[in-house]
This record gives structure tokens, sequence and C-alpha cells, in this order.
């Protein structure tokens, strides 16, 4: 799959069958995520896998989003080691630039996902379900899985009203 591919027909997924997800492929995208850049090569991202029902139900209750995390069958809880920090702004992006990359492995993988980030609402409750340590700070959950068929579409703001040309 070409790069460019990848970027413009990723979809966000948020119904997905009730089929397995390997360990294998839960691996390849978590490996993803840490090829990411990152100030200094710091790596502030941590990673919880969750796929137990009843965990993914108590984080489905975090967010007005629930459904999409309880009917998945892995989510990948994002956080950041603030003891592993090299500049807050340049860490926050960069933990972007880690689930951008894992999402495209996903899409690459066949599999659908979906950055969800309504859940920060209530962070600290995430922390304590998931057991992390006090230097995690949540920055999303994605929730995978295999899409369920349907057709998806996505439409963009035209490149020409996005650019501002410096006088």
């Amino acid at each position: 799959m070409e790069v460019i591919d990848a970027i413009r027909n990723r979809r966000s997924i948020r119904e997905f069958e009730k089929t397995d997800v390997s360990d294998e492929l839960i691996e390849k995208i978590l490996d993803a995520g840490r090829w990411a850049p990152s100030g200094n090569n710091n790596q502030p991202w941590r990673f919880v896998v969750v796929r137990q029902k009843e965990t993914l139900g108590d984080l489905a209750g975090q967010t007005e989003y629930g459904d999409i995390i309880k009917n998945a069958p892995i989510c990948i809880a994002v956080f950041l080691d603030k003891n592993s920090m090299y500049e807050s702004t340049k860490d926050v992006l960069a933990i972007g630039a880690c689930i951008q990359n894992m999402l495209l492995a996903a899409h690459s993988l066949n599999l659908g996902s979906v950055w969800l980030g309504e859940i920060l609402k209530n962070k600290d409750i995430v922390a304590r379900i998931l057991k992390t340590p006090e230097n995690y700070e949540l920055m999303a959950v994605i929730a995978a899985g295999y899409p369920t068929k349907r057709e998806r579409t996505s439409g963009r703001t035209p490149l020409e009203k996005l650019i501002y040309e410096a006088k």
C-alpha cells in the first residue's frame, strides 16, 4: 500500500466484526507507533492494550462513545510518560504522530480503527481502571478490529481554503 493512498483512504471505523485481533497484528500496530518522530528521540508514549470485556465495559462508561469501545475487539490506550518528557507541546505532538502511525498501520493490515479523544474528560478514572503509574497521562484511546462491511466516505476542505500566504 502506498503511503499517500493509505492517508487518503483510511477512515475512522466505529463498527467492528466480532473477530479477535491477533497478538502479531497488535504488535505491528504498536511497533508502527514507536517509530514516530519525537524530540531528542525521547519516545514519550506508553501503551496499554485492552481486550478483556469487563475492562472494555469499564472504559466504555467513561465516554459518550462507549458503544464503540464496548464492541471493539481491542482498545489501545495511549499515554504520555511525564517522566520521559522533553518539552510538553512537542511531546504531545509526537504522540499525535505516534497515534497517526498506528491508525495507518491498522489500515494497512486491513483493520479498522478510530481515535477517541472525548474520553479524556475522564482521564484520571481511565488511569485508575487501567492501574497505570501516576506519571502516565492519557492522550487517547484507539478502538480497533476488523471493520464491518459497508461503504465509508469522507470529504475534505479544498486545499486552497487551508493555505494562508504570508505577505
